[in-house]
């Protein structure tokens, strides 16, 4: 066969259902192998924007999002979304086009060397030479994006290449189980469990993938001992469950500092350093710290690691409550969850606070509470990257998770849009929320009209200022309130939603963003809700919180 019918034979086997891309000259014969494929191509307007729909979409479906590029300008449009799947975890396999290998190694139209790109942006990035290699280099690029810790990988396929007769059968994808964790350190971690005054659960990115969160929420019940999960570790622990102390992420003082000012030991499940570093949670570098996660600890003065349990994180917590059951049977729970009310109810009081405001423009908070309201426990929010991030990350709250995906680790604008066309591909039964500033909204907004065209059934709530409002709210934090010129001029948004076909409102009054929600939500297609937000609450809440006695 063609090389590029094995190509596409090699997807399918590795049970690829679609891919999200924009096509050019050098993809032509893998564009044809498609055409006779099972395997659905969503046309996107931007290869940057197919690159955030396979990372959502990997995200959730726990298998490697796919997109393709060509070579050249559409390689070097696809760098934002692919570094975005790597540094935040999510499987994904991008597929380049590229010259003739006739003319690789002179100067000639559109040459450059794709792959020496890609490479510190991703896991794994492999130019193939040799039609005969194409079954390895496919299974291994796929093998690769889903091994914890997940990540991005690239395979380039140069147009003569493709067009190669090969006489080969694509290699079976075989599950890889993880390996289980050391007993020796287990018995350590219990060790350091049974002799702790006041120890605490750090919930980050990897806690909310694969089997993780059935075996922390036992370890938490098990034990008394609470969980702070970080932006991307939402929904490890349900924000109803008593053991549950919200969100930590914020780059200053916050209420959930006084459990870790009070901990004496910190069990970290799952927590990528890239999300929160250690030195706002461990300044004084005192705590006890169990690591617990795919990959050996990370070294950072702030995370002086005195346990590194390697393995199946799954497993790991498996292995930690069957021994705490052995060990201290009729004892648990070992800590009285009791203790922790008071400060529970304050950040929950906190969280809760202006949510109903009528003020207009209106407080974040009050959209916050109007989104969660709209949204049932299994529905999904996408937050993109500015000021309205910040919001989203301390005050919307999950029970389950992977319902709050954010971009935390390359924290990327230009995310949520995108993102939520590929969590629609990925959980079509949920409702899909893209929040978005006015400023990352227009990064992608050329692929509104994909969402148009494939009639994809999300809400893109815009918040409104003229402002690059995160910036100009570091700066005011950072120099006495100054901050330089930040301001620009939006379209009108609802016409430009009219303009794509859809269905845009932009909502007068704090009153009218409810219904809104509601009736966009309940369309068989793509809608826009853009609102005037007040962000003078920024320096408000920062100077709130700043008022917060702590300790550390």
């Amino acid at each position: 066969m063609k090389a590029s019918d094995l190509f596409v034979k090699c997807l399918e086997t590795e049970g690829v259902e679609r891919i999200f891309g924009l096509p050019g000259e050098e993809n032509a014969d893998l564009m044809i192998s498609l055409m006779d494929s099972v395997i659905e191509f969503v046309l996107c307007r931007h290869e940057q924007a197919a690159a955030f729909m396979a990372d959502a979409y990997g995200r959730l479906t726990g298998k490697p999002g796919v997109c393709l590029a060509t070579l050249g300008p559409g390689a070097t449009n696809l760098v934002t979304g692919v570094a975005d799947a790597n540094m935040d975890r999510a499987p994904l396999v991008a597929i380049v086009g590229q010259g003739s290998t006739k003319r690789l190694h002179k100067e000639s139209h559109q040459n450059m060397d794709a792959i020496a790109m890609f490479e510190p942006i991703s896991k794994w990035a492999h130019s193939i030479q040799d039609a005969d290699t194409i079954p390895e280099v496919v299974r291994k690029a796929f093998k690769l994006a889903q091994m914890e810790k997940c990540g991005a990988t690239v395979i380039e396929l140069p147009e003569n290449v493709a067009q190669h007769d090969v006489e080969l059968e694509p290699m079976r994808a075989l599950a890889t189980r993880r390996s289980a964790a050391d007993w020796k350190v287990v018995e350590a971690a219990v060790d350091l469990i049974g002799k702790a005054r006041s120890p605490l659960i750090l919930a980050g990115n990897g806690a909310v993938r694969k089997r993780a969160v059935r075996q922390l929420r036992r370890l938490t019940n098990k034990t008394g001992i609470p969980v702070v999960n970080t932006f991307m570790g939402k929904g490890a622990v349900a924000h109803t469950s008593p053991n549950c102390l919200f969100t930590i992420g914020l780059q200053g003082k916050d209420h959930v500092l006084k459990a870790f000012a009070e901990a004496d030991l910190v069990i970290t499940v799952g927590y990528d350093l890239v999300e929160y570093a250690p030195s706002f949670w461990n300044a004084k570098r005192d705590k006890i710290i169990v690591h617990i996660d795919y990959e050996p600890a990370e070294i950072d003065a702030g995370y002086p690691v005195a346990i590194d349990i390697v393995s199946d994180l799954a497993d790991a917590l498996w292995q930690i409550n069957e021994k705490l059951n052995e060990r201290f049977e009729g004892k648990l729970p070992l800590f009285d969850v009791a203790r922790w009310h008071d400060l529970r109810e304050t950040i929950r009081k906190d969280l809760n606070a202006q949510n109903h405001d009528d003020a207009f423009p209106v407080k974040p908070q009050r959209v916050i509470g109007e989104i969660r309201h709209a949204l049932g426990p299994k529905d999904i929010l996408l937050s993109d990257v500015g000021a309205h991030k910040m919001w989203v990350s301390r005050y919307y709250q999950c029970i389950e998770p992977n319902t709050c995906l954010i971009s935390n680790g390359f924290c990327s604008m230009g995310f949520a849009l995108p993102g939520a066309i590929g969590a629609k591909y990925a959980r079509p039964d949920a409702k899909v929320v893209a929040v978005c500033g006015d400023a990352g909204f227009l990064m992608n907004v050329q692929d509104l009209e994909t969402a148009v065209r494939k009639q994809i059934p999300f809400v893109c709530v815009v918040w409104m200022d003229g402002e690059y409002g995160l910036i100009k709210w570091k700066q005011q934090n950072q120099f006495g309130g100054r901050h330089s010129d930040l301001k620009f001029s939006n379209p009108d948004l609802e016409m430009l939603a009219r303009s794509f076909g859809m269905w845009g409102r932009h909502v007068t009054s704090a009153e009218d963003l409810a219904p809104a929600l509601e009736e966009a939500l309940g369309l068989d297609g793509p809608a826009l809700i853009a609102v005037d937000v007040d962000y003078t609450e920024n320096r408000k809440l920062t100077e709130r919180l700043g008022e917060i006695d702590l300790p550390i």
